[in-house]
Parts: C-alpha cells; sequence; structure tokens
C-alpha cells in the first residue's frame, strides 16, 4: 500500500476524465491527501504548439504530432517547478487527465503503434502510473456530448477516428496488461456512479 499514487485518467473525447479527474481530487482531499491534478497536453511551450495543431491555426504531419506529445510529456515529468517526478518526491498524489495511453490510442491511427510505444518507452522508464482508469463511451456517445458542448470540432474528433481510436485504446491496453494496471469502467452511467466506482478502485491502493 501506498501513500501517494500516480493515476492516469483515459478515454476518448467526451468520455468525462476531466469530471472524473476532478471528483477523484475532491474525494482525496476529504480523506486527507494532498493531491495534484494536471493534463496533457499541457499548458507549456511544447503543449501551445500541440493545440495550435488541433485548432487548424498551424499543420504538422502525424508522426510530428506524435513527436511533440513525447517532448511534452518528458516536460511534463521532468519539468523542475511542477513537473510530476517532483510533485510525487513532494508528497503529492498526481492525477493527470490523458497520459501515454492517448499516444498509443489516437497516433495509431496515421502511425504504427509499436513506433509510438517505443518512442514513449523513456516516459513509462521514467513513471508507470499506479493505475491507469480507462473511462469507456461509444463514439456516437462521444460526439453527442463534443457537439453539445462546443462550437468547433479539433483534429481527431469525427465518429469514424473516435471509432478506430477506441479500438486502438483496447489493443494498447491487450499488448500491455501484463506492464500495465488498467482499470475500465463505463462512461455511459452518471458521473457519480462512475466516481463510485472509480473510488472503489483507487481506495484498494490507498492507506
Amino acid at each position: 500500500m501506498q501513500k501517494n499514487l500516480f493515476i492516469a485518467f483515459e478515454g476518448i473525447d467526451g468520455s468525462g476524465k476531466s469530471t472524473q479527474v476532478k471528483l477523484l481530487a475532491e474525494k482525496l482531499i476529504s480523506e486527507g491527501h494532498k493531491v495534484y491534478t494536471t493534463c496533457e497536453p499541457t499548458s507549456g511551450p511544447i503543449g501551445k504548439m500541440i493545440r495550435s495543431v488541433f485548432s487548424g491555426a498551424a499543420k504538422a504531419d502525424h508522426r510530428t504530432i506524435a513527436a511533440l506529445f513525447l517532448a511534452d510529456r518528458l516536460e511534463h515529468l521532468t519539468n523542475e517547478v511542477d513537473g510530476l517526478l517532483l510533485k510525487l518526491k513532494q508528497g503529492y498524489t498526481v492525477i493527470t487527465d490523458r497520459y501515454y495511453f492517448s499516444s498509443y490510442a489516437y497516433h495509431s491511427v496515421y502511425v504504427d503503434m509499436d513506433w509510438v510505444i517505443a518512442t514513449n518507452s523513456i516516459c513509462a522508464d521514467l513513471l508507470r502510473p499506479d493505475l491507469t482508469i480507462y473511462i469507456d463511451i461509444s463514439p456516437e456517445v462521444s460526439m453527442q456530448r463534443i457537439n453539445a458542448g462546443r462550437e468547433a470540432l479539433e483534429l481527431y474528433e469525427t465518429e469514424d477516428n473516435l471509432r478506430q481510436v477506441r479500438s486502438f485504446y483496447q489493443m494498447a491496453f491487450d499488448k500491455l496488461k501484463a506492464e500495465e494496471k488498467v482499470f475500465t469502467t463505463a462512461g455511459n452511467r452518471s458521473p457519480e456512479a462512475i466516481s463510485e466506482s472509480v473510488w472503489a478502485e483507487v481506495s484498494k491502493r490507498i492507506q
């Protein structure tokens, strides 16, 4: 049993990850834990480059996008002010909205998954999640939520693409099941029901 954990939330767009990050953080804080929440892409310089590509303001090859995510993730891990490794060392339970499984799922639609996994191995060697929580929803529900919540779609946000991403998530989980601890929960329920299932799983791993 550990005092502080590194937890990553995963899922296709619209799965409710950010809501569940917030609810889990609130629950952990109420139980007396120090909590640091974060997300990828980050708000740093490389993360801003990625966001500009996603919005259509800039263009990049899919291999370049995958490489930008790797660079952003390494900075996310090692930053001397608020890097994940530092926050864990300081005793925080760290919760991130997306980590390297997002790269495995999203980039593999366009480039070879084994290449994406291999390039991200430096991140996995530095820090594997104590638990990856995957919120599973259908591409149809994803698009309904995205269309209801935004004025403009971003790169990757089409039903066909998200269907492929969802299948690649499962492929990556199967491929890495010996190394990674993944908990899947159904995302077509109320936020409260999802939060209860998440807490039941997380509480097994904390003191």
